[in-house]
C-alpha cells in the first residue's frame, strides 16, 4: 500500500498522464463510476493535478445511498412511525437522507419501536432472534458489492423460519444505468473507471458493451491514488491507440470471471426487476428482488408496500443531475450554503460516498 501512496510514484504517473494528453486537442472526459474512487480523487489532491495534466474527471451514479429513490425512505419512516413494536435496522447512513417527510434520524417511532444502525445485515438475525415480540425489518441498500449478503439475511431467515424478520431491499445492478448513460448522450465521456469492489463480484463481462457497442474504453481500478492514475493511464492508451478494451487494473484483487460463489447466490436468491435511480429514472432490468419462493421475508410484499418512485429529490436539490454527470457539487446553488455536511439537503452531501460531501470535504 505504501508504494500506491508513493509521491515520486504518483508524480512519475502524472507525467506520464501529462504527456499523453498533450496530443489531444481538449481535455478527455472521464467517468468515475464508484463514490470511493471519488473520495481517493478528492482526498489525494488528484482532481486539481488532474485538470492541469488535461483530465476531466467526472462522479458518475456510483452511490448506492444516493441513487435510492426517496420514496424507499419515507416508506422505511412510515413503518417505524405506524407500527408498534417494530425495530427497523439500516446503515447509518441510510437515516440521515433527507425527504419531504424528515428522515430516519428524525423520525418519532410508534410505541415500542426503534430505528437502529447496523454494521452487518447479520445483525439484523441477531435482532430478530433476541426480539421474538417484535417485528425487524432490515432497510437493505447496496449495489452488487453488498447484495450477496443480503440476499444471505433473507435466506438464513427463511431457512430457520425467524417469520418476525424481513428485508426491505433497495438493489442496484451497476452496469444498466452505465448503458442507460451512455445510450442518452447528455454528456461527453471518453472513457470510464470501473468500480473496483463491485468488480470482484462480477468481474470484467459485464463492462464489455461500453466498449463493444459504443467504442468508449475502460478500466477496472482499485481505490489508492496510483490505482486510479493507473486507470486514467490505461484510458488515456487505448484513446491513443484506438481500441476500447476493459482493462484490469485491479488484478490483485478482481478476477475476470468476479466471485462465482457470490454470483450463484444472486441468481439463486434474487430476480431481475426494472428499477427507478435517482436522477436517471426508470431503468429496465436494473434492480433485483426476493424471488417469490422467499416473498414472505421480503417487507414489500409482507406490509403490501406501494413504493412508487418518481422524481424525488427536494425542492432546489440537483442530486439528480450530479448523479448523471451533467453538473459538478459546486454548481448547485445549494452545495455549501443551504446544503452541507451538518445539515444535508441531499443524499450526495449524507453518504460517505457522495460527491458533494467528497467535494466539500477536501475542496480546500
Amino acid at each position: 500500500m505504501k508504494e500506491l501512496r508513493d509521491k515520486r510514484i504518483i508524480s512519475a504517473l502524472l507525467s506520464e498522464i501529462e504527456k499523453k494528453t498533450s496530443t489531444f486537442r481538449s481535455p478527455i472526459r472521464i467517468m468515475e463510476v464508484c463514490g470511493t474512487h471519488t473520495m481517493t480523487v478528492h482526498r489525494y489532491g488528484l482532481k486539481r493535478l488532474l485538470d492541469e495534466a488535461g483530465v476531466e474527471m467526472i462522479s458518475g451514479p456510483g452511490c448506492p445511498v444516493c441513487i435510492t429513490p426517496d420514496e424507499f425512505h419515507e416508506v422505511a419512516i412510515e413503518l417505524v412511525e405506524e407500527n408498534r413494536n417494530f425495530i427497523l435496522t439500516t446503515f447509518g447512513d441510510m437515516t440521515r437522507v433527507p425527504t419531504r417527510k424528515g428522515s430516519l434520524q428524525t423520525a418519532v417511532p410508534a410505541s415500542g419501536s426503534m430505528v437502529k444502525i447496523i454494521y452487518s445485515p447479520e445483525e439484523s438475525l441477531q435482532i430478530a432472534r433476541s426480539n421474538p415480540q417484535k417485528d425487524v425489518v432490515f432497510f437493505g441498500v447496496g449495489f452488487e458489492t453488498t447484495i450477496p449478503a443480503i440476499a444471505l439475511t433473507a435466506y438464513a431467515a427463511f431457512e430457520e423460519g425467524l417469520n418476525n424478520c424481513s428485508v426491505l431491499s433497495a438493489l442496484w445492478i451497476i452496469p444498466p444505468p452505465l448503458k442507460a448513460i451512455v445510450e442518452a448522450k447528455d454528456i461527453a465521456i471518453d472513457g470510464f473507471l470501473y468500480p473496483g469492489h463491485v468488480s470482484v463480484i462480477i468481474g470484467e463481462k459485464p463492462y464489455e458493451f461500453i466498449a463493444e457497442e459504443h467504442k468508449i474504453p475502460g478500466a477496472i481500478t482499485g481505490f489508492e491514488p496510483s490505482d486510479i492514475l493507473l486507470g486514467i493511464k490505461s484510458v488515456l492508451e487505448q484513446i491513443k491507440e484506438g481500441k476500447a478494451v476493459v482493462s484490469n487494473e485491479y488484478a490483485r484483487v478482481v478476477k475476470p470471471e468476479g466471485n462465482l460463489t457470490a454470483q450463484s447466490i444472486m441468481k439463486e436468491k434474487l430476480e431481475v426487476k426494472d428499477a427507478f435511480w435517482r436522477g436517471l429514472g426508470l431503468i429496465p432490468q436494473s434492480g433485483l428482488k426476493l424471488k417469490e419462493k422467499y416473498s414472505s421475508f421480503d417487507a414489500e410484499v409482507k406490509y403490501n408496500l406501494n413504493i412508487k418512485a418518481k422524481r424525488s429529490d427536494l425542492p432546489g436539490c440537483r442530486c439528480g443531475e450530479i448523479l448523471r454527470g451533467l453538473i459538478s457539487p459546486p454548481q448547485c446553488p445549494l452545495f455549501a450554503k443551504k446544503c452541507n455536511p451538518d445539515s444535508p439537503y441531499g443524499p450526495c452531501m449524507v453518504s460517505f460516498e457522495g460527491a458533494c460531501l467528497a467535494y466539500y470535504k477536501y475542496r480546500k
